[in-house]
């Protein structure tokens, strides 16, 4: 046993003793030993360092070794990837789902052999109704029109987007990419909450400003919202809509801060900031802090847009609340042109673990809520709905317009057509294929023109593809989709309608009184909610008094 335990220090010992050797062959005028004495002494120095640091257990019990277990779990992700996931295994992409991807952005055959490889008889598997008496579809150039009744310049924007994706967390080829993709293939680019860089503006694509509670690019110095330079940034005809970002999927409910040392002069210039100083994301926006006050902000941005599409971004948290702003879109009578539900299965650049795995609602769920209570308020045909996370086939798109949403938006769809590998060193600013960083010898890695190229190709092909499983369903146009045309197994046995796992809820319900006992839940929430503050009135089912 003590030989076994001397063992782990038998690196050092080899080391030390071979730097002896090859320094004194130095010393002895052997001139091949000079190489081997650098090696060997530098490889003695980092075994003796590893004994006597205080900060790694591991490598104080296995000098040298140890390094071994470091090397090994930086490349985990790369080895599990490459070598060991399956084509099924989620993380959190399939090889399946981003090969989907790869092929549809080469344009290259994206057919599967020997049948399927879901486990189609198991809890969580959803498929799409076929009919017997199918169409063929000429036009895959689907569009929605956005813009309510307040809205002075509607937007026709396609039916898949690019969802928001910040400067600075892409690079600025990442940006220049997807936008001169976007213009190429008729579709929309949302700019995300870091501002509208020259990378943007350059390739021509229909924007989407994303205007969060940092306010960059319309701020004052002070970080409060300034409308005169929001006004100035809105005027510019590329911008085709205004998104109020209440929260994201990834990490709702949470702010964020860029360090001073990561701020460029370019992200200084997108964002309005200084530079040499820290960048803070607040949790919250500093504009309003009430449902009617969201609303006459809302308003304000319409106004001072010119008439532009003005919506809001969010992920469902608690559900009241979301009923405190349309109680407050019934009692101010200013309604959004448009909602994006996004899940919590959406991605981010970083975000605690907690965050990303236990916070805010998933899409699906959070898209239905949406869809319904506005339906129960009167108000759906006024707003357009959007829906993110994890949107990157043909079959997601038509779930989510079955569900509710009238378009989608993907940004790691996107990303995966410009060459993400899902390395998950987004945070790290050292992204292997030059798309999540601001290293510029990384990001020289990704070249625009090429890259491009296949973001307007895999946005085709997708649409193509729903235009297929849009005849196969027997319908004429993806915006006819319903809840009915899928099924969503429960358990090895069983499965539910899409009418009884997701249904549309009547129109005006929240309006009248009723009695039924799947909507007792629904009235009684909505009588809970306040167009005027969102602190609830109760808890119910509070603890026991």
């Amino acid at each position: 046993m003590m030989h076994l335990s001397l063992f782990r220090y038998s690196g050092l010992g080899l080391a030390v003793l071979l730097a002896i050797f090859s320094v004194w062959q130095v010393v002895n005028g052997t001139e091949w030993a000079v190489l081997p004495a650098l090696i060997c002494t530098a490889l003695a120095a980092v075994g003796i360092r590893d004994v006597t640091q205080t900060h790694h257990a591991i490598l104080r019990n296995y000098p040298l070794f140890g390094h071994l277990r470091f090397m090994l779990e930086n490349i985990r992700p790369e080895m599990r990837q490459y070598f060991f996931e399956s084509d099924q295994d989620e993380t959190p992409f399939t090889r399946e789902a981003r090969s989907l991807v790869y092929q549809r952005a080469k344009g290259v055959e994206d057919k599967r052999p020997f049948g399927t490889m879901e486990k189609v008889y198991s809890a969580g598997y959803t498929w799409l109704t076929h009919s017997m008496a199918p169409v063929t579809l000429s036009n895959s150039d689907f569009r929605v029109t956005i813009g309510g009744p307040d809205c002075r310049q509607p937007y026709s924007a396609s039916i898949y987007n690019i969802s928001a994706m910040s400067f600075g967390a892409l690079s600025a080829n990442a940006i220049s990419a997807l936008n001169r993709g976007a213009a190429l293939g008729k579709f929309a680019h949302d700019t995300g909450e870091g501002g509208i860089s020259r990378f943007h503006r350059e390739g021509g694509g229909d924007l989407i400003y994303q205007v969060a509670s940092g306010y960059f690019g319309c701020r004052r110095d002070d970080g409060s919202f300034s409308p005169e330079a929001f006004a100035a940034q809105a005027a510019d005809p590329q911008i085709k809509m205004i998104e109020l970002k209440i929260s994201q999927g990834a990490k709702p409910g949470q702010g964020g801060m860029l360090p001073a040392a990561k701020i460029t002069p370019e992200i200084a210039e997108a964002r309005g900031i200084p530079m040499g100083r820290d960048c803070i994301s607040p949790a919250r926006h500093s504009s309003f802090s009430t449902p009617m006050e969201m609303l006459e902000f809302i308003r304000q941005l319409r106004e001072l847009s010119g008439g532009k599409p003005v919506g809001f971004k969010l992920c469902i948290g608690h559900r009241r609340e979301f009923m405190c702003v349309v109680k407050a879109m019934l009692e101010t009578g200013i309604t959004p042109d448009f909602i994006v539900v996004d899940g919590t299965e959406g991605g981010t650049g970083a975000a605690p673990l907690e965050f990303v795995n236990r916070v805010g609602m998933p899409m699906l769920e959070g898209l239905h809520f949406v869809h319904n209570t506005l339906r129960g308020a009167g108000l759906r045909d006024r707003i357009k709905v959007g829906a993110a996370g994890k949107v990157i086939s043909a079959f997601d798109i038509a779930r989510a317009l079955a569900l509710g949403a009238d378009w989608c938006n993907s940004a790691r769809g996107f990303m995966f057509a410009l060459g993400c590998i899902q390395a998950q060193s987004c945070h790290t600013n050292r992204c292997p294929v030059g798309i999540a960083t601001q290293d510029r010898l990384r990001m020289r890695a990704l070249d625009v023109d090429d890259k491009y190229q296949r973001v307007a190709r895999f946005h085709r092909n997708t649409l193509k593809s729903l235009a297929e499983i849009t005849g196969a369903a027997g319908l004429s146009d993806p915006s006819d989709f319903m809840p009915y045309h899928f099924m969503f197994r429960l358990n090895d046995s069983g499965f539910d309608d899409g009418n009884q796992a997701f249904p549309y809820l009547p129109e005006g319900f929240l309006l009248t009184p009723g009695d039924e006992p799947e909507l007792k839940e629904w009235r009684s929430r909505w009588n809970r909610a306040s167009a005027t503050t969102f602190q609830p009135k109760e808890i119910p089912l509070g603890p026991f008094r």
